[in-house]
């Protein structure tokens, strides 16, 4: 793609406007090519354009960088930049509208227009399908579940009965979207009995639940997931969650039973948060905090319990000074 061509589609300006180069694909700054375009959205990272062989790269408009000798192409947005390009060059597969022999539709299966349905897919009863939803090999969609249109469902995906996706949804391979709350009562001789989980799940439109997640169905009502929000890799959202619009769970978070999850709100990895509490909007929470109450909108916490960040930040830099700190208190107390 000729330089100037793919400056009008990220809505860029081209420095030198007048540049004679094509563009094959996109590279970061230590491994992109002569053909390649890269990126720069953090200016901490000036230095390694030292050594960056890259073509072109997107940076903001009036970056201070007078050693860039490397064409520019001057975008408001980096790194948003960065990901549409690569879009434009690595297009994914378009599987081609068609239902394979070996998948079984249920009885009152609706089916939208130009519908993908790989081998050995199994969809129940009475589900319904929206337009162009691609499904690929060996997922299981339940009765009465609702795909909607767009959406794509990796294999091996599990959309449980009665679950409800909205459009763009896209889920990973091995996900469970409403497989049962773990919800038991202890019985006086030890055992446990099963609560049924009644209720069910819903996604928004645009959410993306990532591999090998699961969001479980409520005891009774809905679990819901609210449109634009993200899901990493492993990460398990209990019966009667409430997750927000745009919000970021990340790898290996766990939410117990009746989380209640603002908009806006990032949970970095590992984070747990005990059940019947309400996290605000805008909350960030640090890598591997544990969660014990409700946080108030706006605001920043790590450390378990988890406590303020920059309080977190100060404790941490002072527990390698303990030692020392015990043995000056013990030789006070000997006198």
């Amino acid at each position: 793609m000729h330089i100037a061509t793919l400056a009008a589609q990220l809505d860029g300006q081209l420095n030198p406007p007048d540049l004679k180069l094509e563009i094959t694909g996109v590279g970061t700054m230590e491994e992109a090519t002569a053909e390649q375009i890269t990126f720069l959205a953090n200016p901490k990272y000036l230095a390694k354009l030292a050594d960056c062989r890259a073509g072109a790269i997107l940076v903001a408009p009036g970056l201070d960088a007078p050693h860039l000798k490397i064409p520019r192409i001057e975008v408001a947005h980096p790194y948003y930049a960065f990901a549409r390009a690569i879009a434009l060059f690595y297009p994914p597969p378009a599987p081609q509208p068609s239902i394979h022999p070996t998948a079984i539709l249920g009885e009152g299966v609706q089916l939208g227009e130009n519908v993908t349905i790989g081998a050995y897919v199994v969809v129940g009863d009475r589900a319904r399908i929206g337009d162009h939803v691609v499904i690929h090999p060996h997922c299981a969609i339940y009765a009465d579940a609702v795909i909607g249109a767009g959406s794509i469902l990796h294999s091996h995906a599990a959309i449980r009965e009665g679950v409800s996706l909205g459009e763009r949804v896209i889920v990973q391979n091995g996900a469970v979207i409403g497989g049962d709350g773990f919800g038991f009562v202890p019985m006086p001789d030890g055992t446990f009995y099963k609560i049924l989980q009644a209720g069910t799940v819903t996604l928004g439109d645009d959410v993306e639940i990532q591999a090998l997640s699961a969001i479980d169905r409520a005891t009774i009502g809905t679990t819901t997931i609210g449109p634009g929000t993200k899901v990493d890799n492993l990460v398990q959202v209990a019966h009667g969650c409430k997750i927000g619009n745009h919000t970021l769970l990340c790898g290996q978070v766990g939410l117990a039973g009746s989380t209640t999850v603002g908009n806006h709100v990032i949970l970095a990895g590992q984070v747990g948060a005990a059940g019947h509490l309400t996290i605000g909007d805008r909350v960030q929470v640090g890598a591997s905090s544990g969660i014990t109450h409700s946080i108030p909108p706006d605001t920043q916490i790590s450390g378990y319990p988890a406590i303020d960040h920059k309080l977190w930040l100060r404790v941490s830099a002072a527990l390698k000074l303990l030692p020392d700190l015990i043995q000056r208190v013990r030789r006070l107390e000997r006198g």
